[in-house]
C-alpha cells in the first residue's frame, strides 16, 4: 500500500525524522490560510499524488506570498499531472501540500528496503540526490552506497557514521545524520514499511538536515497490525479493477495488453505472461485467482477481466492442486453463460482431476479451446487475439 507524500513525512515526524512545516489543503482557500500561518517569504505547493516526478511535471511551485499560494493551489487542485511513473494518462490531483521554503546547500538521497535476495533491510544513500537519482542508479551506480542492515540488530551508529561521510557530510553534521538514519529505521521497522525513500534529503544553509521529500509504502499482509495506517489509503490513487479485485481476495494487476490471463499462484502468472509475450502477444493483466479460489471467485474474475476493453482474448493456465481442475471448469462455464463472454478463451491445466476437467469443458457445447502445454496455449490465444 502506499500513501501521499504528507501522510509519510507525519509518520516519519512521529518517529523523529526532522521535516519542515507545512500543512496539507484541498482547495485555494486553504493553501492561502496555511501560507499565511507559515510566514516567512516563501512556501512551495506540491501536488499530492502517488508517482515521483512531480516537480519536472509542474506539479512542485513555489509562492512569493498567500495570495500566489491560493493562485498556484487554485490551478494544481483538479489538474492531471502527468510525470514519467504515472503514464501519458496522468493523475487528477485532489490535494497539495503547502511548506515552508528553505534555503538549501545540498541534496543528498537516502531510503530503506528490503533486500530479498541478502534477506535484510538495505539502507540506500547518495550524495547525488535530487530528481534524477534514476539517472544516477543508471549511469553511475557506484555513486550510490548501500549498507545491509543484520535485522536482529538494526542499525548501529558506526553503520550511520560510514554512510554519512561516504556521502559527504561533516562531523557535525554526521553527528545529525546517525540520529536521523536510527530513526527512520526505527519507522521503517515499526509500521512493517517495504520502502522509506526520501528524495531529496537535504542539508539547510544552518547545517541541519530535513527530509524535503518521503515516500513511504506497506506490507499489505501486516496491515492488520495497523488499523491507523491502512485509513491512510486513498482509493483514488489506485486502479478500479484492482481494488474490485481485492475485494474478492483476487490479485490483479492492470497492463497494457489485449491478453487477459486467469492463473492461479504469482509463478504460474509470470511465467505465463513471460511464455505469452514469447509467442508474440502482450499480457493485459496479471490476475492470480490463488489456490483455493471457488467457482464465485472464478466468476468474479472473469467480471474483471471483462471490463477492460482492451482484452480480446483470455489464457486460462491452471495447475490444480487445491483448486480441482473440475472445480475450476464447471466455474468457468458458469461464468461464460452468466456473463456473456464472447471473447475467445484458451485453457490449459493439468493437476488433480485433469480428465473430469477436460470432459465437463468438451461436454458444454461452447467454443473452447483447449491445450495440453503452455507454448501450445500462449499460441493459440495470441492468434486468437489477433
Amino acid at each position: 500500500m502506499k500513501i501521499h507524500e504528507y501522510q509519510a513525512k507525519a509518520i516519519l515526524k512521529r518517529h523523529g525524522v526532522p521535516v519542515p512545516d507545512g500543512e496539507v489543503a484541498t482547495n485555494a482557500a486553504e493553501a492561502r490560510e496555511i501560507a499565511h500561518r507559515l510566514g516567512g517569504s516563501v512556501v512551495v505547493v506540491k501536488a499530492q499524488i502517488h508517482a515521483g516526478g512531480r516537480g519536472k511535471g509542474g506539479g512542485v511551485k513555489l509562492a512569493r506570498s498567500s495570495d500566489e499560494a491560493e493562485r498556484i493551489a487554485r490551478d494544481m487542485v483538479g489538474m492531471t499531472l502527468v510525470t514519467h511513473q504515472t503514464g501519458p494518462e496522468g493523475r487528477v490531483v485532489g490535494r497539495v501540500l503547502v511548506e515552508e521554503g528553505l534555503q538549501m546547500t545540498r541534496e543528498l538521497y537516502l531510503s530503506l528496503v528490503l533486500d530479498r535476495s541478502a534477506g535484510k533491510p538495505v539502507m540506500m544513500a547518495s550524495a547525488a540526490g535530487g530528481m534524477d537519482i534514476e539517472e544516477v542508479a543508471a549511469s553511475t551506480p557506484e555513486k550510490i552506497i548501500r549498507v545491509y542492515i543484520e535485522p536482529g540488530v538494526g542499525i548501529v551508529p558506526f553503520e550511520a557514521r560510514q554512510i554519512g561521510f561516504a556521502i559527504g557530510l561533516d562531523g557535525p553534521q554526521v553527528n545529525k545524520f546517525v540520529k536521523l538514519a536510527t530513526s527512520l529505521y526505527e519507522a521503517f521497522l515499526t509500521t512493517d514499511a517495504s520502502l522509506v525513500e526520501i528524495n531529496p534529503l537535504v542539508v539547510t544553509a544552518a547545517g541541519d538536515l530535513l527530509a524535503l521529500d518521503a515516500k513511504m509504502n506497506f506490507d499489505d499482509n501486516a496491515l492488520y497490525r495497523h488499523p491507523d495506517i491502512k485509513e491512510l489509503r486513498d482509493l483514488s490513487e489506485e486502479d478500479p479493477l484492482e481494488i474490485e479485485a481485492s475485494k474478492f481476495s483476487l490479485n490483479y494487476i492492470h497492463l497494457d495488453g489485449n491478453i487477459g490471463c486467469m492463473v492461479n499462484g504469482a509463478g504460474l502468472a509470470m511465467a505465463t505472461m513471460d511464455i505469452i509475450k514469447l509467442a508474440g502477444g502482450e499480457p493485459a493483466n496479471f490476475l492470480d485467482v490463488g489456490g483455493g479460489a471457488n467457482a464465485e471467485q472464478i466468476r468474479n474474475a472473469f467480471k474483471i477481466l471483462m471490463s477492460d476493453k482492451n482484452v480480446k482474448a483470455v489464457l486460462i493456465n491452471i495447475f490444480g492442486g487445491i483448486l480441482r481442475c473440475d472445480v475450476l471448469a464447471q466455474g468457468v462455464i458458469a461464468a461464460v453463460k452468466d456473463l456473456g463472454v464472447t471473447v475467445p478463451i484458451v485453457i490449459r491445466m493439468e493437476g488433480t482431476n485433469v480428465d473430469e476437467g477436460k470432459k465437463l469443458l468438451r461436454d458444454s457445447g461452447m467454443k473452447l479451446t483447449t491445450a495440453d502445454s503452455m507454448d501450445e496455449a500462449a499460441t493459440k490465444v495470441v492468434q486468437l487475439a489477433g
